[in-house]
């Protein structure tokens, strides 16, 4: 997987346009077949390891997840670059960081990466939500983008994602844990939306779909006989103090047994370690995020931010 031959996705005026009018952009390639496959490897090696649990970093999440031999509906893993290091030299990360520089501008910064597997027949569904809703600290104005990859054919069968379109042009929504029940890791949009006006984006293996941070979307469970592996890259703008009030309390609630791994995690230096995993992506290039991260290490060391 290497990036020096690598084309660039360049998007044209049009795709811009609309990326920005709907708050969404499917595009048909942003990898190489055989990149894919190579992925899809990596992927399954890491989904049967369960790489970074101890830490936090891979969980299920939308069961309590606190039981390692519990079949899980909904995998997941944050930052699978740290448990595979050859992830970082990757044709869909080049691209990636090219379409996030012509979607946001040149101080565009890679943030975090996702894994997530729905196992087939009984993969569960991505509950609505906006992306933006996600972040601890609501005392930020954000400005982010996430880049979704299929490492096979998604469809609406296996679980594609879905839009609401032009919902980037406002706020982020009420959000609440899946049953009220804050043991859940993920979070779902409490309503103002209507689901009938949803957009399906299915797409072929090494397309893309690319959304902002408060563009509300959904994917379905996987229905289908293999599983369905998607990986997202995020890119942002450097957040900024905000000057209104908002809170996230949908947040400040969970209770989770992968949230419990993470604190204990970064109690015994791990805190150091993730600081350190940034510092060594790049972090150090980009002076007002690093200001930022060491903001969040401060707030989680002191249990205030996860």
């Amino acid at each position: 997987m290497q990036t020096s031959q690598t084309p660039k996705v360049e998007l044209t005026p049009a795709q811009i346009a609309e990326f920005h009018e709907r708050g969404f952009l499917a595009i048909p390639q942003i990898s190489t077949p055989e990149e894919v496959e190579q992925l899809r490897g990596i992927f399954d090696r890491l989904f049967a390891q369960k790489a970074g649990r101890a830490e936090g970093a891979q969980f299920d999440m939308v069961t309590h997840d606190d039981d390692d031999n519990t079949p899980q509906a909904l995998p997941a893993i944050i930052n699978p670059v740290n448990f595979a290091p050859e992830l970082r030299d990757t044709i869909f990360r080049s691209n990636a960081g090219h379409i996030a520089r012509q979607l946001l501008g040149p101080s565009v910064t890679a943030s975090f990466e996702h894994a997530i597997l729905k196992p087939p027949r009984y993969g569960a569904a991505t509950p609505w939500h906006q992306d933006e809703a996600t972040r601890v600290d609501a005392n930020f104005d954000y400005e982010q983008l996430s880049i979704w990859m299929p490492l096979q054919e998604a469809t609406l069968e296996n679980g594609c994602m879905q839009y609401i379109p032009g919902t980037h042009q406002q706020d982020v929504l009420p959000h609440r844990s899946p049953k009220s029940d804050p043991k859940i890791h993920a979070i779902e949009c409490a309503g103002g939306f209507d689901p009938a006006d949803a957009i399906p984006c299915p797409l072929p293996s090494g397309g893309a779909v690319m959304h902002l941070g408060r563009t509300l979307h959904y994917a379905g469970p996987n229905n289908s006989d293999i599983p369905r592996r998607a990986y997202i890259l995020a890119f942002e703008i450097p957040p900024k103090p905000s000057t209104r009030q908002r809170d996230f309390y949908w947040n400040r609630e969970k209770q989770t047994a992968g949230l419990d791994r993470k604190r204990r995690w970064r109690k015994q230096g791990g805190i150091l370690i993730e600081f350190g995993r940034k510092l060594r992506g790049g972090l150090w290039r980009h002076p007002s995020r690093i200001v930022f991260e060491a903001r969040r290490a401060i707030r989680a060391l002191l249990g205030r931010a996860t």
